[in-house]
């Protein structure tokens, strides 16, 4: 059985998709749809950066969906892919949840890239700059780093945000707090504490304004049922009714990415075959660590679609 899984913030790269549309139109057609919809040359600044603005969240957002859903199309086109015929379920990584549930045909492209920059910037709005923080424990448990981050937040928030399985954990939330949360795990002798460069402090509960502003955004666009079910980030468990999926998204800006149990949910599900559609090869590399005899392939360039088994 097979999975398709989509990337997340961090896999953003100036040149992504950039072969993809010199060599398929149905590539082209996608960047020039997403462009279009959010009235910006998206696709130049993904083409030839620079990455500082290429990784302004308001911008990194759509930019990974629209390489996913440009690699999605001529997997369709070159290799036959048919996802209701070929494909068992879908999921992606906090945004790539988005770019999953457009290849599943839930929503258009043209929403999916309004939805995301309004996710971009309500998300970096949420919390004023310098405020809030994220860093990532690794080598520790998902009930070890919740323990910590509940020891560290002394009266404010510091929160589990990202559980990304193989022994990496996410917190974030106040400054103050993560920083004292990296203390702890370094005084526990966990394997590496880290703070994370980033822009905001992603999936807590800092980020109920964005949370808020995404219930107003989704309730105005239509959402159809996915053509095969959706592994959610808040429950890591698949989901196809329209207004679950609503509620799901608006949870997952303040809530944890269950990454690992999602993918070892596939997994005992009888997925041994995942591919990673769009930029990065991130969730590849954590796929293998957490089903073990899965395999997981990213699939990104000209060469990976060629490499594709055809349908």
């Amino acid at each position: 059985m097979r999975a398709l899984i989509f990337p997340g913030q961090g896999s953003q790269a100036v040149g992504m998709g950039k072969a993809l549309a010199e060599a398929f139109p149905q590539a082209r057609a996608v960047f020039s749809e997403v462009d279009e919809a959010l009235s910006q040359p998206l696709a130049r600044l993904m083409f030839e950066g620079p990455i500082e603005a290429l990784t302004l969240t308001a911008n990194a957002q759509p930019a990974l969906m629209a390489a996913s859903l440009a690699a999605l199309r001529v997997l369709e086109a070159e290799r036959g892919l048919n996802l209701a015929r070929d494909v068992a379920f879908v999921a992606g990584h906090s945004l790539g949840e988005y770019s999953a549930l457009a290849a599943a045909g839930s929503l258009t492209i043209a929403d999916t890239a309004r939805l995301l920059r309004i996710r971009g910037e309500a998300m970096q709005a949420a919390v004023a700059p310098g405020d809030g923080a994220m860093a990532a424990l690794i080598g520790a448990d998902t009930e070890t780093a919740a323990a910590i981050a509940a020891e560290a937040a002394e009266g404010v928030v510091c929160d589990v945000a990202n559980d990304n399985g193989a022994g990496q954990v996410v917190l974030s939330g106040d400054k103050a707090a993560v920083e004292r949360a990296v203390a702890i795990a370094q005084a526990r002798g966990i394997k590496r504490a880290v703070m994370l460069n980033v822009s905001a402090p992603f999936h807590c509960r800092l980020m109920q304004p964005a949370a808020d502003a995404m219930r107003a955004a989704l309730e105005a666009v239509t959402l159809r049922a996915p053509i095969v079910p959706l592994y959610a980030n808040v429950l890591a468990a698949p989901v196809s009714d329209p207004a679950a999926i609503r509620q799901n998204l608006v949870a997952q800006v303040t809530g944890t990415v269950r990454w690992r149990e999602s993918v070892a949910a596939m997994a005992a599900a009888g997925v041994d075959t995942f591919y990673e559609v769009g930029s990065g090869k991130v969730l590849s590399g954590l796929v293998k660590r957490i089903a073990s005899g899965a395999s997981a392939t990213p699939v990104g360039t000209p060469e990976d679609v060629a490499a594709f088994p055809r349908s």
